[in-house]
């Protein structure tokens, strides 16, 4: 076993609860670890035998374009998208953060982690 990452994915989208959070956008972090078989891909040195980091990120980038109200649906439709394109892997860890969120107060980001 072994985890693919891709950490520190920074987006600028329009997601929030709030109307206006939709309407101004906001920026986004995402990172994304899978856990999967990786000795096939260390043996052989091919792509094909591992998750691709680039179909990924795009995956990501993809979703980011679509709005949700809340991060727990960016988070599944992130997990559920890496399921269908790579099937064998083992888990799919997602965290979703939002910067500065509209709290009333002072918050560096707000942060919601799925595992499925």
């Amino acid at each position: 076993m072994g985890v693919v990452s891709l950490e520190g994915l920074e987006f600028f989208a329009y997601h929030g609860f709030y109307e206006e959070e939709q309407r101004i956008g906001n920026r986004y972090q995402i990172d994304i670890h899978i856990t999967t078989d990786l000795s096939e891909a260390a043996q052989l040195d091919r792509l094909k035998s591992t998750v691709n980091y680039e179909i990924l990120y795009k995956i990501v980038a993809a979703i980011m374009k679509e709005p949700s109200r809340l991060l727990e649906n960016i988070g599944l439709k992130i997990i559920n998208q890496v399921r269908t394109q790579f099937p064998d892997i083992e888990i799919v860890e997602v965290a979703v953060s939002k910067f500065n969120p509209p709290i009333g107060g002072v918050c560096t980001r707000a942060k919601v982690q799925l595992r499925g």
